[in-house]
């Protein structure tokens, strides 16, 4: 007696844990299922749309993560990265962070600072700094992005229209020099596009594992200059292509690459 097809929700999960296993073309995935090959278009449409897969022509590939899977890799390089981060903002600073794991470690080494103003679309830099009456909070309004809790849409470019803050700190998925920013999702590419623009001093936080990645098809293209803060793991060929933009800061390093020497903090 053959087994009865699993229905439309169990279908999508088994589908989810197949193209983590690294199944991911339509056909490949149809014959698996037993389903039309439009069955599972559609049914990656859905996991796309709920954060779980990126949609690549002919399939998919699972290459996004939870927060909470990602900041398990390599902790102690993203810590020392966010360290460092904290040292370039000022007492009285407005502040802008982007959504990611490195910026919430920050937003964490932030949390005890007095009289700063941190903006940000992303719910870890919110947990980190929503106890802490001494930061004042504003959080960026729109619709949230799963898996990587990020407040995108069109409410938060409107919002970042009115803001100038002191510095901005970007997360990254990917760099590339020459590219810039790789990104899960097109709206998130223009949302990192917005903030790269709003800020007197651009930062990007990436460790090394990060640097020349393209995990993902949408980019925000770093067209103003801004400084990579990286952590010492990678060799100099990384870091040379993006000291011609303003520099290299290495975490727990005395001196940037292509850059000023760097003492802890600075001002504008």
């Amino acid at each position: 007696m053959s087994q009865p097809r699993p229905g439309t929700r169990d279908r999508r999960a088994m589908l989810l844990e197949a193209v983590r296993d690294g199944s991911g073309g339509i056909a490949e995935l149809a014959e698996e299922f037993g389903v039309s090959e439009s069955t599972i278009r559609r049914d990656l449409a859905s996991l796309a749309g709920a954060g779980h897969v990126v949609r690549t022509y002919g399939g998919a590939l699972d290459t996004e993560r939870s927060p909470l899977e990602k900041d398990r890799e390599h902790a102690a390089a993203k810590d020392a990265i966010a360290r460092e981060a904290a040292t370039l903002v000022q007492d009285g600073e407005v502040v802008l962070l982007d959504a990611g794991t490195i910026t919430g470690r920050l937003a964490r080494h932030l949390a005890h600072r007095e009289g700063l103003t941190v903006v940000t679309n992303g719910v870890n830099a919110i947990r980190e700094l929503a106890g802490f009456a001494g930061i004042d909070l504003i959080v960026l309004g729109g619709r949230l992005r799963h898996p990587d809790e990020a407040i995108l849409g069109e409410s938060v470019l409107a919002q970042l229209r009115h803001i100038s803050p002191d510095r901005v700190f970007l997360g990254a998925d990917g760099l590339v020099a020459g590219r810039g920013l790789c990104c899960p999702s097109l709206e998130q590419s223009v949302v990192k596009h917005a903030m790269l623009h709003a800020g007197a001093e651009a930062y990007v936080l990436a460790d090394h594992s990060q640097l020349g990645q393209a995990p993902f098809p949408y980019w925000t293209p770093l067209d103003r200059e801004f400084r990579l803060v990286t952590d010492r793991t990678g060799v100099d060929v990384q870091f040379a292509p993006f000291a011609e933009s303003g520099g290299v800061l290495l975490a727990g390093a005395p001196e940037t690459v292509g850059g000023a020497a760097h003492h802890g903090r600075r001002g504008n």
